[in-house]
Formats: structure tokens, C-alpha cells, sequence
């Protein structure tokens, strides 16, 4: 697949805002919630997790042993057993969800809950979603210069700032939110504690 200029550069730096999370966890079990046709998160992590699954409905065939990828379609249930992960990613796919809540409980139950009341033992999940303040910016990249992918823009159904993101993350049931603006502001990343 041939990808315009911008989206490699933006995913390397989605990636590298995430990497040093899923390294905090010895023995990780890693789920990445729309993987992309390449699963590059999932190659990136390989060295210090112990297993990864990939999902997306245009995931690649991949399966090694330590990580697999699941062709699959985001509605509101995934196939996995509750407290199956230490650690979910979710790069870039929130806005383009129909349910967000939905997938966001979801994954709040396929995460480790904490026995404590302590963040030490909770699982996490980490991501990255375009500020509200980055639509317009989005748009022109994609439309006018087509440095990014139009047809990714033309399927966001929604940009989030900090409150938003906040709000829906703690609706969904994670008890802790970190939150951080980049990419002078256009980009949000996050982190839920279950």
C-alpha cells in the first residue's frame, strides 16, 4: 500500500510516545486496537512483550508465535476473555469509531484490574486521538497538499480535547487519567489506569 508523505513520519511519532509504556511492563500482554495494514506497533514492541495481538479490519496475516493479528471489524465486542492484557493501545482509531463508549468498556474489561487501590498491577491503555483544535489542519494536509490520507480524514466522526477524552475514558470505568497535548496541540495522548 502506498501511503501519502505525512502518514509515516506521524505514526513514528505516535509510536514512540507509546514504546516506553509497554517497556514498563515485565511479561507484557499487549493488545493493539486497529493495528493498521502493517502492525507496526505490534513489530515495534516485539522485543519487550511477552505476547501481542493485533486487531484491525485491515490487519495483515501475521501470526509467530508472540504476535498475531486479528482481521476484525470494531462494533462494540471483542473476542477476548476479561483481564486478558496488561496493556491496549489505541493509536489513532478513536475518531473514527461509531461507539466509542462501547469499544472503550471493552477494553476496560479485557484489561488487568489492580487488587489494591494503587495503580501498581492495574492494566493500562494508552493512545493517541486528533484534538479538536487539529481538524482544520487535518483536512488541508489531506485535501489540499494530500500529504496525509484523505480518505482517513474524510472517516473521522469526532476530535476530542482533554475534557472530552477525560469524560468518556472515565465513563467507560478506567479510574485515572493522564493526558498531555503534542504536536503544538493538535494531537492528544493519553493514558487510562483500570
Amino acid at each position: 500500500m502506498n501511503e501519502p508523505f505525512l502518514e509515516p513520519v506521524l505514526r513514528k511519532i505516535r509510536i514512540s510516545k507509546i514504546l516506553p509504556l509497554i517497556k514498563q511492563f515485565p511479561e507484557c500482554r499487549l493488545l493493539d486496537i486497529g493495528c493498521g495494514w502493517e502492525a507496526k506497533l505490534l513489530k515495534s514492541a516485539e522485543a519487550y512483550i511477552a505476547s501481542g495481538v493485533g486487531v484491525d479490519f485491515k490487519a495483515p496475516d501475521l501470526s509467530n508465535g508472540k504476535l498475531k493479528t486479528i482481521s476484525l471489524t470494531l462494533y462494540s465486542k471483542l473476542p477476548f476473555d476479561d483481564n486478558s492484557f496488561d496493556a491496549v493501545t489505541l493509536m489513532a482509531v478513536l475518531e473514527h469509531l461509531e461507539k466509542p463508549l462501547d469499544i472503550l468498556r471493552e477494553i476496560h474489561r479485557v484489561l488487568k484490574k489492580s487488587n489494591s487501590n494503587n495503580d501498581s498491577g492495574s492494566g493500562i491503555l494508552t493512545g493517541t486521538v486528533p484534538a479538536k483544535s487539529a481538524k482544520p489542519v487535518l483536512e488541508f494536509l489531506s485535501y489540499k497538499l494530500k500529504i496525509i490520507n484523505e480518505a482517513e480524514i474524510r472517516d473521522h466522526k469526532r476530535y476530542f480535547d482533554k475534557k472530552d477524552l477525560t469524560e468518556i475514558l472515565k465513563t467507560a470505568g478506567f479510574k485515572k487519567v493522564e493526558h498531555k497535548y503534542f504536536q503544538f496541540g493538535m494531537n492528544n495522548f493519553f493514558i487510562a489506569h483500570t
